[in-house]
């Protein structure tokens, strides 16, 4: 049982267990058993946070299931690791050299040292954001529902933005708080902080410590911090451009609203692409220029250590770099006067190629068993689930039982990541002081 087993085979528990407790007639608001395709693919979806449904989350399931839902949902953000961790730590066992090997895989930090530490910043911090999330939504869904209902949907909208994962008890999602910049604000501030990575976040807790203590040293962010800011703020950016300027003109979409509307509402739209899967208008009537962008938005996703989806900001940068060293003519990748190692361009490449055969295999899949669908609109669907995005062009309650399953097995596979899953198929790779005669060959 290697530590990539271990994190994979602990998810997989997770959906399970969730599937089997939404399966029971507590869970559902009709008080009957669950379909067996409905509790899990709705278990996957909590537990892998992408917010994919089949069934309308607020109506069709109970408040306990809603509780359950809500459960996974927080357990699939902090990761298996992460609640194991906390698991152990409340119960006062020793935390051994696997389980800081584990952690530090889950959350691909760098270095073993203040394993513990870091499992308890990230549940403080966890709380801190989400009760603050909680208590600007319930300014707002208090002035139309009774205080106990408010609340509760303030929690649950909290909870689900901060994990990025999506799911609404609103059937329209959030879009009958389209023009409410208090909900928008909110639930993006919780799904960029959240995707963003608990390295930054805490990067950004010491400079601020630091400044109001009065210390004058020079703060140095990290390359990690540095590439992961600088890329979220450069995609929300774009992203916005580009929703306005592809769905501006769409009747369906934004052209009935006034600039002002327009312009929260594209930012919204570029927010939520990046693994949120909240939306505040029809993601079906979007033209085909706007599903595309979303596309390789969704592909994108977060940044590592968060709780977003996708390839991640970082191995985006790693490539792009290469790229940029390439057109120079230059052997080594440099980012902000650092030379990048050669194993994280391998594991760069490694992720772009396991993510593309993911995608392709189950969108092949999918158009065999629901031919009938629009390609772009499956490519939509694969793509929002194996980035654990949960965005949805409305096809997916239609969809086959066949393709369902598809889409659960790749939310499994983005959420896990691609290369630890075959690394718990196929064992952890074992060193080789073998090395071979270098010879070129042509490429591109």
């Amino acid at each position: 049982m290697t530590v990539s087993r271990s994190i994979c085979l602990g998810f997989l528990v997770a959906i399970l267990v969730g599937a089997g407790l939404l399966l029971l007639p507590i869970s559902t608001a009709s008080g009957d058993w669950n379909s067996p395709v409905i509790a899990l693919f709705t278990a996957t979806s909590a537990v892998c946070v992408t917010g994919h449904v089949v069934v309308d989350t607020g109506s069709y399931f109970s408040p306990v299931g809603q509780v359950f839902i809500l459960t996974l949902i927080q357990l699939g953000g902090l990761g298996y690791m992460v609640s194991t961790t906390f698991l152990l730590l409340l119960l006062g066992r020793k935390f051994g050299l696997r389980d800081k090997i584990a952690l530090q895989q889950a959350l691909d930090r760098s270095k073993l040292q203040g394993s513990n530490q870091v499992v308890v910043s990230i549940i403080a911090t966890i709380l801190v954001f989400e009760l603050m999330g909680m208590i600007f939504l319930f300014g707002v869904f208090s002035q139309q529902y009774p205080t106990p209902l408010a609340l509760w949907y303030a929690v649950f909208h909290s909870i689900s933005a901060w994990n990025n994962a999506g799911f609404s008890l609103f059937p329209d999602s959030l879009s009958s708080y389209q023009f409410s910049w208090i909900v928008n604000l909110t639930i993006s501030g919780l799904v960029i902080i959240g995707g963003i990575g608990y390295e930054a976040i805490f990067e950004v807790y010491l400079w601020l410590r630091d400044r109001l203590a009065g210390k004058q040293k020079r703060t140095l962010f990290s390359l990690n911090f540095r590439v992961v800011t600088s890329t979220t703020a450069m995609l929300l950016t774009l992203g916005t451009i580009a929703f306005y300027l592809t769905e501006s003109r769409n009747p369906d979409t934004l052209q009935a609203l006034s600039w002002n509307d327009q312009l929260i509402s594209a930012w919204f739209q570029s927010m939520t692409t990046r693994t949120a899967g909240f939306n505040t208008i029809d993601i079906g009537s979007m033209t085909n220029a706007g599903l595309f962008l979303a596309i390789a938005f969704m592909y994108v996703g977060g940044s590592p250590g968060g709780t977003g989806g996708g390839v991640k900001t970082t191995t985006i940068r790693v490539l792009s770099s290469c790229t940029k060293a390439i057109l120079r003519g230059k052997e080594s990748v440099t980012m902000y006067e650092r030379q990048i190692p050669l194993s994280l361009i391998l594991k760069a490449v490694g992720v772009v190629v396991g993510s593309i055969t993911t995608i392709v295999s189950a969108t092949t899949l999918m158009s065999i068993a629901d031919p009938g669908v629009e390609f772009i609109n499956i490519l939509f669907e694969v793509v929002s689930a194996y980035a654990t995005v949960g965005l949805s062009t409305g096809i997916t309650a239609a969809l086959t039982g066949s393709s369902k399953l598809i889409l659960a097995a790749t939310m499994y596979m983005g959420r896990v990541g691609v290369l630890l899953l075959m690394a718990a198929l196929l064992g952890d790779p074992r060193p080789s002081t073998v090395r071979y005669p270098e010879e070129s060959l042509l490429v591109g």
